[in-house]
This record gives structure tokens, C-alpha cells and sequence, in this order.
């Protein structure tokens, strides 16, 4: 379906001349763009976030040691290790932060798509972009060729006293502004080749880009309701985002009178030669004489705690369901904006259509001019009373043919360029890529 291919020259990682399609272009961009590298990372941040807030139920265990010498009577002797552990039991809030995290991962892989699509866009413009200013450069050249054998023709009619040196003036200023035409469509070329050798990760040199548009079959009858409930994953991720937000207020929200119980296990190893451990000892001796005193000691049990007033956790609540409020009427306000754009592209691309219809009838017209002008030449017009055909008038009419030829091909262009947007608008570039 994808007709459009680049020509390779001989590169480390290409063999000679390989043909690579828009397709393997774009996934070339997908593997090495930044952008889609760092919404990579939000993914694996936003997933590492949701762990986080499941693991607050598995027991933390910490374990420690504190050797050395004590003396006289403490309480407490020095231990020579201890382990500690404990993990939330429950929490009223904990299942909102968790449905929170859940909601944020959501977004950051819908935050991943719309990155990759923008990538794709960026690259897909651009491919069609150096391919457009080939044919360009192409057509300028020939122009250009014309402009030349227009200014020898004039010069020689103007030595023969059958044209004026205004004439003559005219013709090399014809030929300077395609000369400076020339150089642009060059820069232009360049720019751009550079621009999607940039984007693809390869040497510009290697980029040859053939005259091919690829079809886009883009249906420009308006949807009644965007797919999936929203105009594209951008859409898609602020509500997500939105959610994630909502829950998170939720969770602040509810702490007041709501306990928060979690488990408490702990065990010491006492230093059992220190002096104060002896002391101990001696102290805790029964009357049969043996100690009451051990070397371990271990404790477990739950902790309830039982919030009644915190001012801080109230006003953050707050703040959280302010911000909560404001991102659904942000996203609220980006499907409005996303429909709009598809709505005024699908019109545009109409009308990108008819000027390209317009311009070819206009390419067609001065071709059949132009063939008319060159039976004339070489048989005459007919009429005794009309002005012969000229080769003068031959060169200016290429010349004017492929002027028409040029607003042909940037018709084409504008037209793809608008398909290929409102593709990206809608969600939908990378489906049409990979089919």
C-alpha cells in the first residue's frame, strides 16, 4: 500500500542501493528518537509507582547489629543483632492510591502512543517532504535549461535586429530568478534530507528518497463519535491522567475517623558478655538460682491508629481535589480542541483536493498549449494573417508548462500533507503505517 521507498548508498548497517519502505522508516525513527525513549521511561516510572503502592502491604524487614562493651545497670542491654518488620494491614486510603497509580500508568502508555505517533508524523512528513523537493528540484532544473536556450535564442534574434535588448534583459532576468530558484530547491533538498536522516538515525548522504506518494485513504465523512470515546491517545491520556488525579484526592480525603492499622514484629539478640547483660543476670535470678533473664527476645503485634483532627491533611486534601477538578476540565477542553482540528482538516483536505484537480487541468492546459505551439512550428499556423510561431515562444511555453507542472506537485504535496495530519490528529498514523 505504502509505495514510497528510499534508495540506499552503501552504509555499515545497508547494504548497497537497499530499497527502505516508509514503513521501515518510521520504525527506525520509533527505536531512536529521545522523545519516545523518555515517554519509555514514564512507563516504566509509572509502573514502578504502581508497585509501590501495592508493597506497602509486604513486610519491610530491616535487621541490624550494634556491638560493644557496657557497664553497670541498663534496662536495655546492647544487642548484638536485630531484625525488624512491618507492613500496613489496612488502610482506608490505600486502595484509592493504588486505583491512582493504576489510572497513571494508564496515562503514561496512552502518553506513549501519542509520542510515537508525533514521531511517526515527523518522520512521515518529512520522507514525502524530500521526495516533493526532488521533483521540484527536477522541474526548476528543466526550467532553468529553458531560461539558458531562451537567452541564446534572444541574444541571436537581438543580433539579427529581430528582438529588443529589453527583450534580451528580460530573458536573463527569466533565467537569474530560475538560476536563484535552483539554489533554493537545492537548500530545500538538502534541509530536509538532512532533517529525516536526522530522525531515522542514518548519514544523510545515504538518503535517496524516489518521486512516489503513498495513497492515503483518509475518509473524510465525520465520525458521529470519535473511537473509544476520545479524539486520540493525547485525549485519551489526559483523562486518564484526570482519573489517576480524582483518586488520588480521594485517597487524602478519607483518613478522618478512619483507622490505619499495620503490624509491628520485632527481634533482639542481646550481647550476652557485656557487664550490663551480667548485671541483668544477677539481678533476675530466681530463687532456685537459675536466671530469668534470655538472650532473645522477640514481640509482634498490630498498631491501630485512629485519626480524629490534622489541618495540614485537610487542606492537602483539598488542594488534591482542586487539581483533580481542574485536569478533567483540561482534558474536557482537549477533546473539544480535537475535534475542532479534525473537523476544519477534513474541510481543508476538500479543498486541498479541488486545487489539485485545478492545478492539474492548469499543467494540462499549457501541455496542450504547448503541443499546439509545436505543430505550428514545424507546419505553420494556416493563417497568412497570424503571427508565426517562434522558437522563443516554444521555450517560454515549457517554461510556463512547467510552472504549471510545479503547482501540480505542490498541490499533491499540501493535499498528502493534510491526509497524513488528520491521520495523526485522529489516532490513527501508525495503523495506516503498519497496514
Amino acid at each position: 500500500m505504502v509505495a514510497l521507498a528510499l534508495a540506499m548508498v552503501a552504509t555499515p548497517a545497508l547494504p548497497a542501493r537497499a530499497q527502505i519502505s516508509l514503513t521501515t522508516a518510521v520504525d527506525l525513527a520509533l527505536h531512536s528518537n529521545p522523545r519516545v525513549q523518555g515517554a519509555q521511561a514514564d512507563v516504566a516510572k509509572a509502573r514502578a509507582q504502581l508497585s509501590e503502592m501495592h508493597d506497602v502491604f509486604v513486610p519491610a524487614i530491616t535487621a541490624g547489629a550494634g556491638l560493644g562493651q557496657a557497664y553497670g545497670y541498663l534496662p536495655s542491654p546492647p544487642t548484638l543483632f536485630t531484625v525488624n518488620a512491618g507492613s500496613v494491614v489496612f488502610s482506608a486510603s490505600q486502595g484509592f492510591y493504588i486505583r491512582s497509580a493504576r489510572a497513571g500508568l494508564n496515562a503514561a502508555q496512552l502518553a506513549l502512543e501519542d509520542v510515537r505517533e508525533t514521531v511517526a508524523l515527523d518522520t512521515a512528513l518529512a520522507f514525502i517532504a524530500v521526495g516533493h523537493d526532488q521533483q521540484r528540484e527536477q522541474v526548476v532544473r528543466q526550467q532553468a535549461g529553458f531560461a539558458d536556450t531562451l537567452v541564446t535564442i534572444v541574444q541571436e534574434r537581438a543580433d539579427a535586429g529581430q528582438d529588443t535588448q529589453i527583450g534580451l534583459t528580460q530573458a536573463r532576468l527569466t533565467a537569474a530568478q530560475l538560476r536563484l530558484s535552483t539554489l533554493r530547491a537545492e537548500d530545500d533538498t538538502a534541509n530536509d534530507r538532512e532533517h529525516l536522516a536526522r530522525l531515522m538515525g542514518i548519514p544523510a548522504d545515504a538518503l535517496r528518497v524516489d518521486d512516489n506518494f503513498p495513497e492515503t485513504p483518509v475518509p473524510l465523512d465525520e465520525p458521529s463519535a470519535p473511537a473509544q470515546g476520545y479524539a486520540n491517545p493525547a485525549v485519551a491520556s489526559a483523562f486518564a491522567n484526570a482519573e489517576a488525579k480524582q483518586q488520588q484526592a480521594k485517597g487524602d480525603a478519607r483518613f478522618r475517623f478512619w483507622p490505619q492499622i499495620t503490624s509491628v514484629i520485632q527481634y533482639n539478640r542481646y550481647a550476652t558478655f557485656t557487664n550490663s547483660f551480667k548485671d541483668l543476670e544477677n539481678i533476675y535470678k530466681g530463687n532456685n538460682g537459675l536466671t530469668l533473664l534470655t538472650s532473645n527476645e522477640a514481640a509482634f503485634g498490630v498498631l491501630i491508629q485512629l485519626p480524629f483532627f490534622d489541618a495540614a491533611r485537610s487542606a492537602r486534601a483539598r488542594e488534591t481535589a482542586a487539581d483533580a477538578a481542574k485536569a478533567l476540565h483540561d482534558a474536557q477542553n482537549a477533546q473539544i480542541d480535537a475535534l475542532d482540528g479534525q473537523t476544519r482538516a477534513r474541510h481543508t483536505i476538500a479543498e486541498l483536493k479541488e486545487q489539485a484537480d485545478v492545478a492539474a487541468f492548469e499543467q494540462q492546459l499549457a501541455q496542450q498549449q504547448l503541443d499546439v505551439l509545436l505543430v505550428q512550428l514545424q507546419g505553420g499556423t494556416g493563417d497568412a494573417n497570424s503571427a508565426p510561431m517562434t522558437p522563443k515562444d516554444e521555450q517560454k511555453a515549457r517554461i510556463d508548462e512547467r510552472e504549471k507542472y510545479l503547482g501540480v506537485i505542490d498541490a499533491g504535496f499540501q493535499w498528502r500533507q493534510a491526509e497524513i495530519q488528520l491521520l495523526r490528529q485522529t489516532g490513527k498514523l501508525l495503523d495506516w503505517l503498519n497496514s
